[in-house]
Parts: C-alpha cells; sequence; structure tokens
C-alpha cells in the first residue's frame, strides 16, 4: 500500500497576483515519482509569519490524527517563516505523529534523514525568518520614500474598512460591547 501525502501551498497575498497554482502541480509531480499517493491538499492565503494560518492548523491537527503519512511542501519558507523555535516545534509535533515533512525546493529538507536535516533545518529557518524582516524593512522603506515624494497612502480621509473589519470581528466585538454598557 502506497503512503499518503498530502500537499501544503501557501501564498503570501489573496488577491489575484498570487496564486498556490505554481505550486500545485510540481509537487503532484514529486508525489509521483516518490510513489505516494496524494490524500488530499491544505491551502492559505497568508502570511508565513504567524500559525494564524486556518489550513495550516487543520493540517496540523490531521497530522495527529494520522490521516497521512508525509506533508509535500514547495520550500520551507511556504511552510513557515516564524523562526527556528516555532518551526522546530512544528517538526517535533510532526515527528511525535509519525508524519514527515519532505521539500521539493530544499532537497536536504527530509525529516526521515535525522543529523545533519536537523541542522540545516535550525539554519534555513532563520534564513526564512530574516527574510521576512527583510521583506518587512524593504515596504517600510518604500512607504517612507512614497510619502517624502508627496503621495497620500491609505484610504481617504473619513473612508472606513467594513470588510475588513467585519472578516476580523471587530464590528461584531465593537457592537457586542455596545450592546453590554
Amino acid at each position: 500500500m502506497a503512503k499518503k501525502c498530502v500537499l501544503y501551498l501557501r501564498v503570501s497575498k489573496s488577491d489575484e497576483s498570487q496564486t498556490p497554482d505554481n505550486q500545485r502541480e510540481p509537487l503532484k509531480k514529486m508525489a509521483e515519482l516518490l510513489e505516494l499517493e496524494v490524500a488530499g491538499e491544505y491551502v492559505d492565503m497568508a502570511s508565513g509569519g504567524n500559525s494564524n494560518r486556518p489550513a495550516f492548523q487543520k493540517m496540523l491537527q490531521e497530522a495527529k490524527e494520522r490521516k497521512f503519512d508525509i506533508i509535500l511542501v514547495w520550500s520551507l519558507d511556504r511552510f513557515s517563516r516564524e523562526g527556528y523555535s516555532n518551526t522546530l516545534r512544528y517538526m517535533e509535533r510532526l515527528e511525535e505523529s509519525k508524519v514527515g515533512l519532505k521539500s521539493l525546493q530544499d532537497s536536504w529538507l527530509d525529516t526521515s534523514n535525522k543529523g545533519v536535516g536537523e541542522l540545516i533545518l535550525a539554519v534555513m529557518s532563520w534564513v526564512a525568518k530574516q527574510e521576512r524582516e527583510r521583506i518587512s524593512e524593504r515596504t517600510k522603506a518604500g512607504l517612507l520614500r512614497a510619502r517624502a515624494d508627496g503621495k497620500l497612502l491609505g484610504r481617504p480621509a473619513g473612508a472606513k474598512d467594513k470588510g475588513r473589519r467585519r472578516k476580523s470581528g471587530y464590528l461584531l466585538r465593537w457592537q457586542n460591547q455596545k450592546v453590554s454598557v
């Protein structure tokens, strides 16, 4: 019986500028080459900088329930950009559940290979976190430059972003707070 694998796909933005499709087909081909049965996929459209990703959390829970044997990812930074300690914790959770993690781009990342893989994982987790911080710094620098050039940023004065607030539950909490007061 073939081992079951799942694909974990993540892109940082939920708009049309990024799509997980670029990761999907190569990972399916990888599974085929490794003679793994693809039992499902988990897709997040969110930053890898925190663990509040619905598909990621569901995947970790189902790994604990042993619904599959291995997770295939495009690269370590698609799995997590939370830094060494958090990424290592996820790896330990997977190891406790006897679920492996294998990366297409990072050939060294195969948790069935101990020792050197763990050392490289520590280094690459740190690199992924550093890259996230560099992206943030570049974004802030770009915003400062745009402001210095006189560009108006953000929403027009008086405009409300009710869509984002509604999604976050802000409006519901605010409404409930008004009722209870």
